[in-house]
């Protein structure tokens, strides 16, 4: 890419959007577009068609998402599904009618089936079924990756998916009711930290910044601590669920950031695939460090980090909570050569730092 031309970044202000619109910016790139869900609606065609019409974008970079943790995705199916089919298909619709040079999709692991063998390749998609509560949000990924993949066929175009495994980092959602495993762990510690020293100052802060099911700071003493209970922070302990076993792959934000400039740069579509494959499918790209933690050894890692001593108790999983989940990037890592370097330790320490930051 020519650091001057002009890149277009959906959903520049959330977890994976902003990493990678500060990446751009610290390699040297000066044309940057970006728009608020206020000032452009990516699920309204016709506002989409006239943003394209007016910016005339060379490069297109699609991390704008409807995402959410197992609740969330549980609960509203069928936005989960359409909201993301709609999204993907305006933008991905206008950068083919614009000309745009070249694409990158930002997709999830939770394209893979359910029971897939561990670390999951590129290759075991669609070879039996998903996980069911996050199912409708991940055929929209799958449809977004395979639109991806035939306009390349039928046109030429060079329109990349990555599949990132469980994100972390800087604008996270830290909700507890719809965010993902490790930001709501993050807010519980922080949280039960403040009940335990009695920081009621904090408490009342966080809870206006993201209220829970209604209550915010204003509401008693009481009621805050009826709500915290039911998510399972107290003073004493925070509740996490599952047995502690499970395994799950973590990626700080900003080394997705990092792998996703990486392969605009460096990546085409002929790179994804074997020269001369009759069938030529599953050209997407696994994002990720390639190594599986259990709660328990993040929990361990985030100790030695920050220096927070956890107080906890782990129960019975939950529904959709899968036994191990970890990709195979050796695509990534051995072929188109990009690694994630930054230990978990470091990317712990500096979430926690984000997550007091949010408070003062």
């Amino acid at each position: 890419m020519e650091k001057t031309a002009k890149i277009y970044v959906a959903g520049h202000h959330g977890l994976v959007g902003s990493a990678i619109w500060n990446n751009l910016q610290q390699k040297g790139y000066t044309n940057l577009v970006g728009r608020s869900h206020k000032e452009l609606d990516l699920l309204d065609g016709q506002a989409v068609k006239k943003f394209f019409d007016e910016e005339q974008p060379q490069y297109v970079i699609l991390a704008a998402a409807h995402v959410g943790g197992i609740m969330a995705n549980s609960l509203y199916r069928a936005d989960f599904i359409y909201q993301n089919l709609q999204i993907q298909q305006n933008v991905i619709g206008e950068s083919f009618r614009h000309d745009v040079k070249k694409l990158l999709f930002l997709g999830s692991t939770c394209i893979y089936p359910r029971d897939a063998v561990q670390p999951m390749k590129e290759d075991v998609l669609l070879t039996s079924p998903l996980e069911y509560t996050n199912e409708p949000y991940a055929i929209a990924k799958i449809a977004g990756l395979k639109m991806c993949e035939s306009f390349n066929l039928q046109y030429g175009t060079n329109y990349i998916a990555v599949m990132p495994t469980n994100l972390y980092g800087p604008n996270d959602n830290f909700h507890l009711e719809n965010s993902h495993v490790l930001p709501a762990m993050i807010r519980k510690i922080h949280l039960g930290k403040c009940l335990n020293e009695g920081d009621w100052d904090a408490v009342r802060k966080d809870m206006n910044l993201r209220p829970v099911e209604g209550i915010d700071g204003s509401h008693t003493d009481e009621e805050i601590l009826s709500i915290l209970k039911k998510y399972g922070i107290t003073g004493q302990e925070v509740t996490l669920w599952g047995t502690g076993k499970p395994l799950r792959e973590f990626l700080w934000s900003e080394e997705m950031a990092d792998a996703s400039v990486y392969i605009m740069e460096h990546v085409d579509f002929k790179d994804t695939y074997a020269a001369g494959s009759k069938d030529i499918r599953n050209c997407h790209i696994n994002i990720g460090t390639g190594k599986a933690l259990s709660v328990l050894e993040i929990i361990h890692a985030f100790e030695r980090a920050t220096g927070v001593k956890v107080n906890y108790k782990i129960v019975g999983r939950r529904a959709g909570d899968i036994e191990k989940v970890w990709a195979d990037t050796t695509l990534a890592n051995n072929e188109l050569g990009w690694k994630a370097v930054t230990p978990i330790e470091e990317t712990l320490a500096n979430a926690w730092k984000w997550q007091q930051t949010l408070n003062k």
